[in-house]
């Protein structure tokens, strides 16, 4: 995986991610479509956000009204804003263990 999301790949691989898990030609797919258009069922349109949240290693939104997960267009700019939040604010490194001493 690499973190040169650029908007191009960001939303051919949403695209691709759809059209895998719900088993449609991703020819058929645009940013204009809705899940409902694609005629996605409610469990494949789940399993496509868990899909898409593990390739990108990010968390969507659950029924958030600011956010639009029920369009092509909408998952795809969540993931783009959810990318730019990542970049501007890394995870903090892990803490090491604390040194144990050795056994005398």
């Amino acid at each position: 995986m690499s973190d040169d999301f650029t908007p191009d790949n960001v939303q051919a691989t949403v695209f691709s991610i759809i059209a895998k898990e719900a088993g449609i030609d991703a020819g058929k797919i645009t940013l204009a479509s809705t899940l409902k258009d694609l005629e996605i069922a409610s469990l494949d349109a789940i399993q496509i956000i868990f899909e898409i949240e593990d390739h990108f290693k990010i968390q969507m939104p659950d029924r958030d009204p600011n956010f639009d997960t029920e369009s092509v267009k909408g998952l795809v700019e969540t993931v783009e804003k959810l990318l730019a939040d990542k970049a501007a604010n890394p995870p903090p490194p892990p803490t090491p263990p604390p040194a144990v001493p050795p056994a005398a």
